[in-house]
C-alpha cells in the first residue's frame, strides 16, 4: 500500500468534509483493532482531524501498537497541500 490518509474525525465531521480517498476511522474508535487488523505496521499513514489535536493522539496510540511511519497531517488543508 503507497500510504494511507485517516481522518481521525466523527462520522458526521467526516460527511461534511474530507480528503478525497481518505478512510474514516474515528479516535474513539481506534482501540478497535479490527480497523487495523489488514494495515501492515510500516505503512505510511497520515492521521489528521480539524486542529490536529486528535491526530496526535491517534498517532500516539498507533505508536504504542506498533505502527512506526505515522505523521501528523493536522487537518484537510494542510493533508491536501502537503501529502496528495
Amino acid at each position: 500500500m503507497d500510504k494511507l490518509i485517516i481522518d481521525v474525525c466523527e462520522p458526521l465531521e467526516f460527511k461534511l468534509s474530507h480528503v478525497k480517498g481518505a478512510i474514516n476511522i474515528p479516535l474513539s474508535k481506534l482501540d478497535n483493532s479490527s480497523n487495523l487488523e489488514n494495515i501492515d505496521k510500516d505503512t505510511p499513514i497520515i492521521l489528521y482531524c480539524k486542529s490536529g489535536q486528535r491526530a496526535n493522539m491517534a498517532l500516539s496510540h498507533l505508536q504504542s501498537l506498533g505502527f512506526t511511519n505515522l505523521t501528523n497531517g493536522i487537518n484537510k488543508h494542510h493533508v491536501e497541500a502537503n501529502y496528495i
